[in-house]
């Protein structure tokens, strides 16, 4: 193991002031550069060819310092990066701002790190780089790496601090490397959380090996995000803390769709905020946070955004929100999300479910599961650290709705998981699902109003063209027209883009509402369980007439009316072992019974069951399709 000292790095690269300033294009006076200090005046552009150290740096409104061709500089002053913002909204390039800077004023030249992002091309500025080599010193601006230890595989107990704008902490390209309780702490807006610009720490590439352990990274600006796995890296991080809180938007900022300009979450999730605490990202990515605390002020905690073969794991960690809206995971194209042990404190959702081939499942953290995962995931735990990993079930606390189906998705609860939530446990806008609750072993669905199901129409707008650019500007309008019977479509079968969800060895007590208007059925099969509710077609409404961004939180929340299916089949399947106690009015298109299934009303009153308007008996071993209703009276 190679022992690289900061002084060693740092001092390497450093000349004295006089040496390095050279005037370019047609400024018309000569730099002052006198003994320790540097003065740039008005209009003037200097480039250095190397890193400098001075005691003092004045540089006077339209005056500029730049690197040469091919190289970045950047501003520490007493081990701070600071004074270097964004040259413009929407852009990519930062200046040191005007103003006299004070103190161990460093200049460091960097070769350039530039990472393209679709139509983008970003100039990484990070304090510590490191690739297959291990820490390349002429991309590290080795001034801000304060204290600790530095080697090529290791970086212990360094601290990381930036004040100005898009300064990356630790970029590891194709590197193997460990990060031991390191303390990061950028405060200033990054600019692509898609690209990692401005994130604390960045694994990028396949080959990439990266471990946070003991770290304690504080952020606070528009996506200046913690932590971001991407182009195939592995990630691993535990017992660290990742907190993130929300900017200042530019005020010239309009709110876009298309992700090289993304700064803000798009409104039409019922969502606010501008910055994710972590973003998985790429081809075949990973990042698991092991006994770790991960919080975003809204937005998202643990996202995962694009790409495709994409594995989030959260393991006996604390994930959540500190504000009153936002997600602890999201889970996109055919991404693997697992939360094993977790705690989750939530403003919104547990997790979005943003299709269409996205595999969530919430669990226990057995010691066989964390033994799959360190097999499957490469963690390197060991036997001794696997061993010393608690098993714990997962409870999840929503201020809003459990889970969230944006797109299609397959979704399992089981072990010992419980979530509680303020409205429903499953809201799902019109996506084909697979849920599975599986309660042999605890796991329990406590919804405070009483839905555990909720099927809506999408009531995202969608993004509205703007001068050529996608723009979040669009407008819900509540149909006001009865929907229209489609006679194509069969509401007493089964189909594969149906919402599908199976409950097993579970008592469960709350609503199941079909509140669709076009062709999805709701598929519901109840193994070994109890449920005390309604199950229904329903006509539902929002709250309002329509939603903008102003109003992004009535999305979602609707009032039911129960009423006949029309495009809107409710299928009941009672397996062997379930009974079902009918609360109220329930209208079902297809009924199934096992021998040793129950139909039941509850205490002190009756359920009869009427079929295309003729009351039939309720017969174990029966079934049923029609225009079905329950009364309860």
């Amino acid at each position: 193991m190679t022992l690289i000292t900061r002084r060693s790095l740092l001092i390497a690269g450093t000349a004295t002031a006089g040496a390095l300033l050279v005037p370019v294009g047609s400024a018309t006076a000569a730099p002052t550069a006198t003994g320790s200090q540097i003065t740039v005046g008005s209009g003037e552009t200097y480039e250095l060819s190397s890193t400098t150290r001075v005691g003092r740096l004045t540089i006077a409104d339209g005056g500029k310092v730049v690197a040469p061709d091919g190289h970045s500089v950047s501003l520490t002053v007493d081990g701070v990066e600071t004074g270097q913002l964004l040259t413009g909204t929407g852009g990519t390039a930062t200046l040191i701002q005007a103003g006299t800077y004070r103190g161990d004023v460093v200049l460091t030249v960097t070769a350039a790190n530039e990472v393209t992002y679709q139509t983008l091309t970003f100039p990484f500025r990070q304090a510590l780089y490191v690739d297959a080599d291990g820490v390349a010193r002429d991309k590290s601006v080795l001034a801000a790496v304060r204290g600790g230890r530095l080697t090529d595989t290791l970086a212990r107990n360094v601290s990381i601090t930036s004040t100005g704008e898009c300064f990356d902490g630790v970029y590891v390209e194709n590197g193997t490397y460990t990060l031991d309780r390191p303390t990061i702490s950028l405060t200033g807006n990054g600019r692509c959380d898609f690209a990692g610009y401005g994130a604390a720490v960045v694994g990028h590439g396949s080959s990439t090996r990266l471990v946070v352990d003991g770290a304690r990274i504080a952020n606070k600006g528009v996506v200046r995000t913690g932590v971001i796995s991407d182009g195939g890296a592995h990630v691993v991080v535990k017992n660290s803390t990742v907190r993130c809180r929300n900017g200042v938007l530019p005020a010239d900022y309009r709110a876009t769709v298309e992700t090289p300009y993304m700064e803000s979450v798009p409104w039409m999730l019922g969502l606010d905020g501008n910055v994710r605490a972590t973003n998985l990202i790429g081809e075949h990515s990973t990042a698991t946070y092991l006994n770790s605390t991960v919080f975003s002020e809204t937005w998202g905690a643990l996202s995962v955004e694009g790409g495709s073969g994409l594995k989030l794991t959260a393991i006996n960690s604390h994930v959540g929100n500190t504000g009153e809206y936002g997600y602890g995971t999201y889970a996109i194209g055919d991404a693997v999300v697992r939360v094993l042990g977790c705690r989750f404190d939530v403003g919104s959702y547990a997790t979005i479910i943003a299709g269409p081939a996205a595999v969530v499942h919430y669990g226990d953290s057995t010691a066989e599961a964390v033994a799959a995962l360190d097999t499957e995931l490469e963690l390197g735990l060991g036997e001794a650290e696997s061993a010393s990993i608690p098993a714990r079930s997962t409870v999840v606390n929503s201020g809003h709705f459990g889970y969230m189906f944006f797109g299609a998705g397959t979704l399992t609860l089981d072990g010992g998981t419980v979530v509680n939530s303020e409205r429903a446990t499953f809201l799902n806008k019109g996506q084909q699902t697979a849920i599975t609750v599986d309660g042999s072993r605890g796991a329990r669905l406590d919804p405070r109003d009483g839905i555990i199901l909720q099927m809506i129409e999408l009531d995202d707008p969608g993004p509205v063209a703007v001068d050529g650019k996608m723009m979040n500007v669009g407008v819900y309008t509540e149909p006001t027209d009865d929907p229209t019977k489609d006679a194509s479509f069969d509401v007493t079968a089964v189909h594969t883009a149906d919402s599908a969800a199976r409950f097993t060895s579970i008592a469960l007590r709350g609503d199941f509402y079909n509140g669709m208007r076009k062709g999805k059925n709701m598929v519901l099969t109840f193994e070994d369980s109890t449920l005390e509710g309604v199950i229904s077609a329903t006509r539902t409404r929002h709250r309002v007439s329509t939603i903008d961004a102003a109003t992004f939180y009535e999305l979602g929340i609707v009032t039911n009316t129960v009423q006949a299916a029309v495009n809107n089949g409710a299928i009941v399947r009672l397996n062997s072992g379930s009974t079902w106690t009918v609360t109220g009015t329930s209208h079902l298109t297809s009924l199934t019974l096992a021998a040793d299934a129950a139909v039941r009303a509850p205490r002190g009153k009756r359920v009869t069951l009427t079929v295309d308007g003729k009351e039939t008996a309720l017969t174990p071993g029966a079934g049923y399709t029609g225009d079905l209703v329950l009364s309860v009276a």
